[in-house]
């Protein structure tokens, strides 16, 4: 075992399926114990059945101002402490000319990839001791651009400079806080994936490894950046995409 997260408590969003259920899976394995969160009831279940009996779950929107600080709540009730915060639910792009973008879809990427963030972190911190981490996902795509992507791209760029910054602000408390920066993944909610055929191809073709990446080599790095073998690194952005060209 590289790591010994016993006795630490890791609150996750987004832990029904993707990233976030193999990162839970990951850092339970590692011996903390978990409080999962994801907007499907059925999908978080699961998640819970695959980690076991010591763990909270609940069905929620992070993109709700109020149901952020309530879980956060919960967590800190039903496990007493809080140790590592894993803000990974987001939404993934549809490609969209900018004309075409409506309201309710920029509100909708923006209050839960970024808003969900800021108050799941906002929540979080006077509840985090000296030696807790936090770990954000943000995406090749808060990195690079692609067109059709603005409004996705600004959510993830703003996940980079909101980790920065907060490192800046947590780092004399001795919090750490970085983020991951996927590149083309094996999800359920990757477009490739979900379109099939040439799409995943297409990706694959994008990756210096010819491959796509696995969820759970997301949540390997995740386990690393939690963990004291990364006890310098904070408001780093690390992309984990195959060498993505």
């Amino acid at each position: 075992m590289p790591y010994d997260f016993k006795g630490k408590v890791c609150l996750i969003t987004g832990a029904g399926s993707g990233i976030g259920r193999a990162t839970a899976l990951k850092i339970a394995s590692l011996g903390a114990t978990l409080s999962i969160q994801d907007i499907n009831h059925d999908s978080v279940s699961e998640t819970h059945r695959m980690i076991g009996e010591n763990t909270y779950s609940e069905q929620s929107d992070i993109s709700s101002s109020e149901a952020c600080p309530k879980f956060v709540e919960n967590t800190i009730k039903a496990l007493g402490r809080l140790d590592f915060v894993f803000n990974c639910a987001g939404i993934n792009p549809t490609g969209i000319d900018l004309t075409d973008t409506t309201d309710e879809y920029f509100d909708k990427l923006v209050a839960t990839n970024l808003k969900g963030t800021f108050a799941i972190t906002r929540a979080a911190i006077p509840h985090l001791k000296p030696g807790s981490s936090i770990v954000n996902v943000s995406s090749i795509m808060g990195v690079s651009v692609a067109s059709r992507m603005s409004v996705y791209c600004m959510t993830k760029f703003g996940i980079n400079g909101f980790t920065k910054s907060m490192a800046l602000e947590l780092g004399p408390k001795g919090i750490r806080i970085n983020a991951v920066a996927p590149g083309y993944i094996d999800t359920p909610t990757n477009a490739g994936v979900v379109a099939g055929g040439d799409a995943v191809k297409k990706q694959e073709e994008k990756s210096g490894m010819g491959r796509m990446g696995t969820a759970a080599e997301i949540a390997d790095v995740v386990a690393f950046l939690f963990s004291d073998e990364a006890r310098y690194m904070n408001g780093s952005v690390v992309e984990i995409t195959g060498g993505r060209t």
